[in-house]
């Protein structure tokens, strides 16, 4: 898939040093990603490929599937905070 997927306008992912997890802020609210989700958000940087995605997780993580992460952005743009170009 060659679609790019970025943070909507108003979406922020940051760590949240009490919780000591990532979180991700948005105007309706805040998401709490697992880590696999963390993981993948902080490189939705809306120049890089779901492709490029999975192969930057593959070089820290075993076993990562383009169909995995695409899973994972796809139930992201569902709740509206990331989308594709």
């Amino acid at each position: 898939m060659s679609v790019k997927p970025r943070l909507r306008r108003g979406v922020r992912l940051t760590y949240d040093k009490v919780r000591e997890t990532h979180v991700l802020l948005y105007p309706e609210g805040v998401l709490v990603p697992n880590k696999t989700a963390a993981a993948v958000l902080e490189l939705c940087d809306g120049e890089s490929t779901v492709a490029d995605i999975t192969a930057a997780l593959g070089k820290h993580y075993r076993g990562v599937q383009e169909a995995d992460v695409n899973g994972v952005l796809s139930r992201l743009v569902e709740r509206r905070v990331v989308e594709w170009l």
